[in-house]
Formats: C-alpha cells, structure tokens, sequence
C-alpha cells in the first residue's frame, strides 16, 4: 500500500506544541467514562442478542433464523457507525473535540436506556423489532464519534512520551464495561425465567440512564483540546475535514482500518459469538458463558496496563504485530479448548484469547492518532476505526451463518478469527511505516 505524495507531513505542523501533563489524567479519566459507558451499552445488547431478543423479539422464526435475526440488528449498529464518524468527526475537527464528546455520549445512554422500555413482540408485534432496530442504529450513530474523539482527546492532552498509557486507560472502558454489563446479566440471570424474560434482563438497560448522568457530569468538567486550540489559531482547520481526509490520506484511513479489526471484531467473536455458540450450539450454561466473559474482562484490565505501557517503548505498530500473530496463531487451539465442554477450559480459552486480542487493542489509539495530522485527526481515527466495526458488527452473523453451513463445527469460526488478526498484523506493520512522530506537538 502506498501513502500518497499529498499527505501531510509532520513538518507542516512544526509550530503546534503539546501540553503538560497537568491535565492529562483528568482528560483520560473523561474519556474512560465516556467509552466505559459506550463499551456497557455496546456488550450489553451483544449479551441480550445471544439470549434474549431472539426469544422475545423474533419469536416467528426459527431458532437459528432468529438468533440471526437478533445479531443482524447488533451488527446494524455498525453499519451506522461510518455516518456517525464522519458527522461527529466534523463537528470534533471544525468546532471542536469537546462538544462532540458531550453530543455523544448522550445519545449513547439515552438509547440504550429506552431499549429496556421496548415492549416485547408479544405486545405490540412488529413494531418491536423495528423500534429496537432504530435504538441501535441511533446508538451505532453516536458511538461512531465517541471513541475516536476519546482517544484523540486523551492523546492530545499527554505528553508524546506517555501517550501508550493514557491511550490505554481509555481501552479500560472496554473490560470495565464488560465487567459492568455481564456483571448486571449474571445477576439477573439468577431470577426465575419467567421474570428474568419479562422484566429482569431490561434493569441492566435501564441502568443506562443513572449511568449518563455520571459520564455527563464528567464530560462537561473536561477541557478542550489544546491542539486543537493552536489549529484553530492557526487557522488551519480543514474545509471539510472528510474530503479533506480523503483527499490527502486515503492509505492512512486503510491502516487504520486494518490495525483496528482484530481489537473490535475479535473481540466480539470472542464474546458475543462465543456465548451463542456455547449455549445453542454445545449446549452450555448461559450462566457459564456469560460468566467466561467476566472473567476475562478481568484478564483484560491487566494486558491493557500491561501493553500500554510496553508500547511506551517499542511502538504501538510493534505490538499490534505481536497481538495479530499471536491471535492468529491460537485460533485452534482457544476452540479446541471450548469444544471440550469442560467449564475450565472454556473460561480459560475465552480469557486467553482476550488477553492476545488485548495486546493490539491497548495501543489501537495510539496507533491510529499518530497516523493523522491534527487538522483531520477526530475525522480519520474515528473513520477507520468505524470502518471497521462495520465488519465487526456482522462477524457474530457470518459465525453463526458458518457454523450452520458446517454443521456445527468450529473450524470456520477458528479461519475468520485467524484472518481478522492476521490483517491487524498487517496494519500495525504498515502504520509502523506510516507513523507521524509527532515532533509537531512534541513539549
């Protein structure tokens, strides 16, 4: 892949200059929060896809028709997230990161809290798929701006020699926000299935709302961007910053797509997959498998520390090498362990797939945000980012559609997780390459 000859290079931005690190754990903190609350929603309707609304949403249908029913609406959420990059990645690159930040992480709690209002199929038919279908596409909308803005908001305030750290505490959101939302499954799985189907698994939902109150109050005390400041004095803010993006940095926006795949579709693979797949297929406890899940939310805290701070010194393309080839590598043997059946073998799998998944996902931020100039940064890091959570999202679909075609074998599934990070590989290579080393906003 060749770069083209217009992108921007460092020395074009040579009078910006980065801030101390006096604000930098506080931006991070908001950016956590805010992705912490995106990563809650997110896993908790990828849980609920696998065991509640192919029940109470799709009910005439089969059950392999509606499971797949249910995850084409997850992945429909990633299909609006490309418009919702582009849309919030101009208001983040024109007007500024922080109104963005605040715009999205409403709608994000609002939509999910309103989908455990959904009266199910049985009492308003049709029109309750439909309306769950519309909640997630708004919700894929505004996440398509929350994460590329977070870490673009999280970089930009640290110091250049410190940015893996603070690039990886807003990746905390995501194993946080999978503790929270399997957490509340967990207990609520504990009701009766007659109340757990008729109000029980709607309170994780409906904690959305004291949720965004949270994040909102934390996102409102956050500062704007300081290099965001120096552009706009400069006058040197993209017309519009998607043809802007486009024009100069088509081969950067394909890096950033690929070094982004195996963090979001891995993941997902190995969750919200994983959890149908144990339970339609191997006939596993949901108990069992959202408790897997849990667990390696727990795993994932620590690579993410961990890999963050090791890409402090050997560069966040390096590691997502690592992660991509070491993903790739354990793909069959992380299913033969869950074909076992065996309850420790599963948890231990799922975990350690998350663990490799993690070391690429924990410097997905820094990778990305030094691979744009400041003028269209929020536009590109969310962009490619989104772009590949559009592949993502339906990847649980293509699992399951696979696994029919196979008759319930898992050696399809081990392919495609092989391939997503055998192409994250190749991005964190190319985005090595590519990477602007920021003596633009050096201290």
């Amino acid at each position: 892949m060749k770069s083209a000859s217009a992108e921007p290079t460092v020395e074009a931005h040579s009078e910006l200059r980065a801030p101390h690190a006096d604000h930098a754990g506080r931006v991070a903190r908001a950016a956590f929060v805010g992705n912490l609350l995106e990563c809650y929603d997110y896993f908790l309707f990828g849980t609920a896809a696998a065991i509640v609304f192919n029940r109470l949403y799709f009910t005439t249908l089969d059950p392999t028709a509606a499971t797949l029913a249910a995850f084409a609406t997850f992945g429909a959420g990633f299909a609006a997230r490309p418009i919702g990059a582009a849309f919030f990645g101009y208001i983040g690159d024109k007007i500024g990161r922080r109104p963005a930040l605040v715009t999205t992480v409403v709608l994000i709690g609002i939509a999910t809290g309103l989908v455990g209002c959904l009266p199910s199929y049985a009492s308003i038919g049709i029109a309750a798929p439909i309306v769950l279908a519309v909640l997630r596409l708004l919700q894929g909308f505004a996440l398509g701006g929350e994460w590329g803005g977070a870490v673009t908001m999280a970089v930009e305030h640290a110091p250049v020699d410190k940015r893996g750290r603070y690039a990886a505490l807003v990746q905390l959101g995501s194993p946080f926000g999978t503790l929270m939302s399997s957490g509340a499954f967990s207990v609520v799985l504990l009701l009766p299935p007659d109340s757990f189907d008729s109000w029980g698994w709607r309170l994780p939902f409906l904690a959305a709302f004291p949720l965004l109150g949270v994040a909102l109050y934390i996102r409102l005390k956050m500062e704007e961007s300081p290099i965001f400041k120096k552009v706009t004095e400069l006058e040197e803010r993209a017309g519009v910053p998607l043809l802007e993006l486009i024009r100069t940095s088509w081969g950067r926006l394909l890096v950033a797509l690929a070094g982004s795949l195996l963090g979001v579709g891995g993941f997902y693979l190995m969750t919200t997959f994983v959890v149908s797949y144990g339970v339609g297929t191997l006939g596993l406890e949901r108990q069992l498998m959202v408790n897997a899940t849990l667990i390696a939310a727990g795993v994932q805290i620590v690579a993410l520390l961990v890999a963050g701070r090791v890409a402090e010194r050997y560069g966040p393309g390096r590691l997502t090498v690592w992660g991509g080839l070491s993903t790739a590598a354990a793909a069959f043997p992380l299913f033969w362990m869950i074909d076992t059946k065996n309850p420790v073998a599963v948890v231990f799998a799922v975990s350690l797939a998350i663990a490799f998944i993690s070391i690429a996902y924990a410097v997905n931020g820094s990778l990305l945000t030094e691979l744009f100039p400041p003028n269209v940064r929020y536009t590109g890091v969310a962009l490619g980012y989104n772009l590949a959570g559009v592949i993502s999202g339906f990847l649980p679909f293509i699992g399951v559609a696979l696994l029919d075609a196979s008759g319930g074998a898992s050696w399809p599934i081990c392919v495609l997780l092989a391939a997503i990070a055998i192409a994250t590989a190749i991005g964190g290579h190319l985005g090595a390459r590519m990477r602007l080393k920021d003596h633009d906003i050096a201290e």
